[in-house]
């Protein structure tokens, strides 16, 4: 349950999945995480014209593409015409098998099978060097460039959402929110867009596909953010540590960000 619930955060698309604003929430010290700076969203294969000039009127100065090289080569990205961006993204591939890509075995996909294979992919997250590689940098990156940010992967739930979930964490948000926010996915206007992108290629690998399956495949549970949480403070003993010790976010880092992203 979000403490403080922030009002209508997704942008309304014709083609891109779960584009929104992640910031608004009470953080550190009684100040609120900056609206208007903070995006997150799927991927932007089948953004319309209209898409493409929300995004451009957002100001948006630096893009954090969290798919790997054969993600992008194989879902590009379109762009405004006027688009001059900076884009950060990995030289390799950043999960060996995401959930729109089929793979995994040809098993029958039922519920707990989805569900299984989703805490799979938030277990192996934290000792990912891609991810560490591009975690790190989307760090820098906040810290660093001027403007609004948007941080993205294929469906923007699973990288996107720990990406988010992380710095909201920095900012000082409560867990409940934070927990929240990660949840929110599942609230997203534009499901349908996401399953028209997706389901078609898992259903030619793995046949129908049952619509709670589905859900937990495609959308977010509680206890995927918690794996990924308690894979954190098992190896490193909290969250805190493992940033600053595995992705460069000390005190001194904290303290930038919280000044660039609070209000």
């Amino acid at each position: 349950m979000i403490r403080n619930p922030v009002k209508e955060p997704f942008l309304p698309t014709e083609g891109i999945h779960n584009l929104r604003d992640y910031g608004g929430y009470a953080a550190a010290s009684g100040a609120q995480v900056k609206t208007g700076l903070l995006f997150r969203s799927g991927q932007h294969m089948e953004a319309s014209a209209a898409d493409l000039d929300a995004i451009q009127a957002l100001d948006i100065r630096t893009i954090i593409d969290l798919r790997g090289t054969s993600e992008r080569s194989g879902f590009p990205c379109r762009r405004h015409a006027d688009f001059a961006a900076h884009v950060i993204a990995f030289d390799g591939e950043t999960t060996s098998s995401p959930p729109h890509e089929g793979g995994g075995g040809r098993v029958e996909m039922t519920p707990e099978k989805a569900r299984e294979r989703m805490i799979a992919v938030y277990t192996k997250m934290p000792v990912n060097p891609a991810m560490i590689a591009m975690f790190t940098r989307y760090f820098e990156a906040l810290e660093t460039r001027d403007g609004g940010s948007l941080v993205h992967c294929f469906a923007g739930k699973d990288r996107t959402g720990i990406a988010a979930s992380l710095l909201l964490h920095v900012l000082g948000v409560h867990h409940d929110d934070v927990v929240g926010e990660f949840l929110r996915t599942n609230d997203a206007p534009t499901q349908h867009i996401l399953e028209r992108q997706s389901l078609p290629r898992m259903e030619a690998h793995y046949g129908i596909i049952a619509p709670e399956a589905v859900r937990n495949l495609m959308g977010v549970r509680e206890e995927y953010i918690a794996t990924y949480w308690t894979q954190v403070e098992r190896s490193h003993g909290s969250v805190d540590a493992y940033l600053a010790q595995t992705l460069g976010v000390d005190e001194t880092r904290k303290a930038r960000l919280r000044e660039r992203l609070l209000t």
